[in-house]
């Protein structure tokens, strides 16, 4: 039988707060040009292009072999799940494995859906920077295009992001290690973020968006397949501390 443990009390009311107090942030944004501002700050008006467009270590590092680092972390949760129900030194961490493989596979296949309905442009595409699209924020119509723009949220953001699974999927066995997966996931998140606002595929906006996508993901497998599960079998005093 798998051994169930019990969950650490989770404030809901800072688990949600911080992520919708960062969408207030966001929709105000719409109002502000801060995301342009950033976007003109990494462009390279005498080179007519952004400074990290043909960068190694932004492109082939950061870009693709990051990406295919967490695609293999993907491949070893997904053996470990499986492993899980054959192999008794990973019988206690079924729960925790399913939750991860969840977790990781909706925080990276929720973006493509979002960016062809929301069709918002690259910076590297529009007319500001050398392109031929038109500029439009989030919340405002599309300029007619033979070119829809697959920019928001943003994809790689989601490579540094999905991490988070690994907080939640820790939080309660391994309260410290899961602080430090909470602290990679943020700076992984973030310098992805900025390598791909330096290359111009991304404005600033775009990046927190999926930050705060793949929060709600890991929060929502965690509650779901972890937290519920044990309180369900913890005693009524236990479910009341909790």
């Amino acid at each position: 039988m798998q051994e169930t443990t019990r969950p650490r009390p989770l404030n809901l009311w800072l688990y949600l707060g911080i992520p919708f107090a960062t969408v207030i942030a966001l929709l105000l944004l719409e109002w502000t040009s801060l995301d342009m501002d950033l976007a003109t700050l990494f462009f390279d008006p005498a080179a007519g292009q952004f400074i990290g467009r043909h960068s190694y270590l932004l492109e082939t590092i950061l870009h693709d072999r990051v990406k295919q680092g967490v695609i293999l972390l993907s491949l070893i949760a997904v053996a470990a799940f499986i492993a899980s129900f054959f192999w008794q030194r990973l019988f206690s961490w079924r729960r925790e494995l399913g939750c991860l493989v969840l977790a990781l596979s909706l925080s990276t296949a929720f973006v493509t859906p979002l960016k062809k309905v929301t069709q918002v442009q690259c910076p590297w595409s529009l007319t500001q920077f050398g392109g031929k699209e038109t500029y439009s924020k989030l919340l405002e119509p599309r300029p007619a295009t033979d070119k829809p723009g697959l920019c928001w949220p943003g994809g790689h953001a989601a490579t540094g992001f999905c991490l988070f699974a690994l907080f939640f999927v820790l939080r309660d066995r391994r309260p410290r290690l899961a602080r430090v997966a909470l602290a990679v996931a943020f700076l992984a998140g973030a310098i992805l973020s900025l390598g791909r606002m330096m290359q111009g595929a991304h404005f600033l906006s775009h990046n927190v968006w999926t930050a705060v996508f793949c929060w709600l993901i890991g929060l929502g497998s965690y509650y779901l397949v972890l937290y519920r599960k044990g309180m369900a079998q913890a005693s009524p005093i236990e479910r009341s501390v909790a």
